[in-house]
């Protein structure tokens, strides 16, 4: 177990270099159960999240190494897969285990499946899921314990209920080897969802529509490997611009890829912030006038999540944090998850003028002197908003849990003090 001991008050400043998108590692990985063959990942991030499915993935009989001279480089091989029962202990270590379902019904034709575990951001439902297995032909059976089976995946019409993006996943990594054409309508279309598509074609299968909410894909007999790279994690981005700002800092973000930041641009504007970008590069210029645009009217503004390519709902915690550092007043609308809010009497504690008028939004006031604080992280997104409260503050703060941010943060600590933060990271008892 560690905690992070962070001095605030300094700005952050240099060059960082973008992880690879760590929702598009996980379902990536589990995609290699569909072949025999090797499959190269690359620009992975070196988070534990990965180390949990490669091990899951390890335990069913496959392979899964990480490059010893690039540990951003996996090395997969499904040729050994001898089993298709998750352990409830596996299973409960990550939500993303929900992720194997449907890539080994449509490689075994069955599957042992324990409740998936994760963040605590509120009700996150797997009916979805189940619906669209049902939908391609799959028996569900639930008891505790999900039991998939099938004797054979039919491609069919599927409408999926929410735009969900691992129920979008697992729907077509379990249509790509089925019997004839499936459409998937409502489907999600994040770039880690498109990442996955474009994986899956370079194994062999057919998907079009890729980036839309119609997924065609037409059922191919078998698969093959493939040497695929990772696109930038936005979320990633969009943390290290709001660190920029609020510290007053001035920061460059190489291997970025702007062109997924369109709505959080749109957003971060609203607080004031803006940033320059040239190819694959981001930079946040120093000392931005930080102040809440009005809407026409001279209204409130308002920052809410949307699925793609809406404003992300992992950014929603991080921009709530960024908003007290601006002087103005910004209504937070966080939609998906009833709990993942809650966080925020963290940052009152700290000195933030939030208003969290019900567990969806919250109203928040700025500029707010933040002062440091002892702190606990609930989950990763939650837990970046408070490195960053803590990177502004005036004194010392500390963090617990810190396991739940680096489940999606690639060594946080190095590199954050590479660009000036005085944060440590220290081992304490369990």
């Amino acid at each position: 177990m560690y905690k992070y001991i962070i001095e605030g008050g300094r700005p952050i400043s240099g060059t960082i270099r973008a992880s690879g998108n760590k929702n598009a590692a996980l379902p990536c990985l589990a995609a290699a159960i569909l072949t025999e063959e090797v499959v190269t990942l690359r620009n992975v991030p070196d988070i534990e999240d990965v180390r949990v499915i490669a091990e899951i993935l390890c335990s069913l009989g496959m392979t899964a190494q990480q490059d010893p001279q690039d540990r951003s480089v996996w090395h997969l091989c499904g040729a050994n897969l001898n089993s298709s029962s998750i352990s409830e202990e596996m299973a409960g270590r990550i939500r993303a285990s929900i992720l194997l379902a449907g890539p080994l019904l449509a490689r075994t034709g069955e599957v042992t499946l324990p409740p998936p575990g994760g963040d605590v951001i509120g009700r996150r439902r797997l009916d979805t899921h189940f619906l669209a297995l049902e939908g391609l032909g799959a028996q569900v059976q639930a008891d505790g314990v999900f039991h998939l089976r099938s004797n054979g995946l039919t491609g069919a019409a599927l409408f999926l209920d929410e735009a969900s993006v691992t129920a979008t996943e697992n729907a077509l990594m379990a249509a790509v080897t089925a019997r004839g054409e499936t459409v998937i309508e409502n489907a999600a279309s994040e770039p880690h969802v498109q990442d996955l598509c474009r994986l899956l074609n370079g194994m062999g299968a057919r998907i079009t529509g890729i980036g839309s909410n119609i997924l065609h894909i037409t059922g191919v007999a078998r698969l093959g490997g493939a040497d695929f790279a990772l696109g930038a994690d936005f979320m990633e981005v969009g943390s290290f611009i709001g660190l920029a700002a609020v510290t007053r800092g001035e920061l460059t973000i190489e291997n970025a890829d702007p062109h997924q930041l369109k709505m959080t641009r749109i957003a971060f504007a609203k607080l004031g912030i803006r940033w320059e970008c040239e190819g694959s590069t981001v930079h946040v210029p120093a000392k931005q006038d930080l102040r809440v645009v009005p809407d026409l009217g001279g209204m409130i503004p308002k920052i809410d999540d949307s699925p793609w390519p809406g404003f992300p709902p992992d950014l929603t915690s991080i921009v709530t944090v960024v908003a007290t550092q601006v002087e103005g007043t910004i209504l937070i609308h966080e939609k998906m998850f009833e709990s993942r809010m809650f966080f925020v009497d963290k940052l009152i504690g700290m000195g933030a003028r939030i208003v969290l008028c019900d567990p969806h939004r919250a109203v928040v006031s700025g500029p707010s002197r933040l002062t440091g604080s002892q702190l606990t992280s609930p989950d990763v997104r939650a837990g970046m908003a408070m490195v960053i409260a803590a990177l502004c503050a005036e004194g010392e703060s500390v963090i617990r849990n810190v396991y739940q941010i680096e489940r999606g943060y690639e060594h946080l600590t190095r590199r954050l003090k590479s660009v000036g933060a005085r944060m440590e990271r220290v081992s304490v008892a369990e």
